[in-house]
């Protein structure tokens, strides 16, 4: 399975990261991407960038060294009513909005039960995949969720960096896996790349959807062009619009 689209990664805005948009391009174009989403962390992370990181993206480059570049975010999912951390106004103008829950900006980490949170930012219309949500911190109804994130053209992340850092989650992400299997929900694979090396780098997730015999066809950023029709045909959504050329 070749995935040529990163839909998850970072740069060194997020400060944790350590590479620019310039070194994560050159090396998406040494091995053949077709390019990547710059998807910083939100501000409510203690070292997000700015909400001004997030408003001047429009200022990025469409393509650079022949690989596209869609403009995001990572979201942090506050609460269990699933509010997040930037404005309507902003996220209707980005490219590509992951969702995800981090304890560090979460402030119901003690509940038992997060479906409400999950259900909430599925139907939230500015938002397009719901990222890392295998925690065993943080459970939910998994069943129900995939299948609303189906029924509202919402994409579910398998995120290869899980099997790295967060190796107590691989188990339940397996089971969302089979559970998108199972209802036809489609889902990206990401890098969720902190440095430039690791952009593209799919390896232990995909060999996750081997296993499982995931249906290719489910998996929505095999290539830029397969992304692209899914955001503007399933999500109705005009990739680049804030930007004035088109991708």
């Amino acid at each position: 399975m070749r995935i040529k689209f990163d839909t998850h990664t970072h740069t060194l805005a997020s400060t944790h990261a350590y590479s620019t948009v310039s070194e994560n391009a050159t090396f998406a174009a040494k091995i053949g991407m077709d390019g990547f989403a710059v998807t910083d962390h939100a501000p409510a992370m203690p070292d997000a960038p700015h909400e001004w990181h997030f408003r001047n993206l429009k200022n990025l480059p469409k393509e650079l060294f022949g690989r596209k570049i869609l403009i995001g975010a990572e979201l942090n999912i506050l609460d269990l009513e699933g509010n997040v951390d930037l404005e309507d106004w902003l996220l209707k103008r980005l490219d590509v909005v992951n969702a995800s829950i981090h304890s560090q900006a979460y402030k119901d980490c003690g509940a038992r039960d997060h479906t409400s949170a999950y259900e909430a930012v599925i139907k939230n219309p500015d938002i397009d995949i719901i990222c890392h949500c295998g925690s065993p911190d943080f459970m939910f109804d998994y069943e129900y969720i995939v299948k609303l994130a189906g029924e509202y053209n919402k994409l579910i992340e398998i995120n290869n960096h899980t099997f790295y850092v967060r190796k107590g989650n691989v188990q339940n992400c397996r089971r969302i896996a089979e559970l998108c299997k199972k209802h036809g929900t489609g889902i990206v694979v990401s890098s969720d790349a902190h440095f430039f090396t690791d952009i593209g780098n799919y390896r232990e997730a995909v060999r996750m959807l081997y296993e499982l015999e995931f249906p290719e066809g489910l998996v929505m950023n095999r290539t830029y062009e397969s992304f692209r029709e899914f955001m503007e045909g399933a999500r109705g959504k005009k990739l680049c619009s804030w930007r004035l050329e088109t991708c």
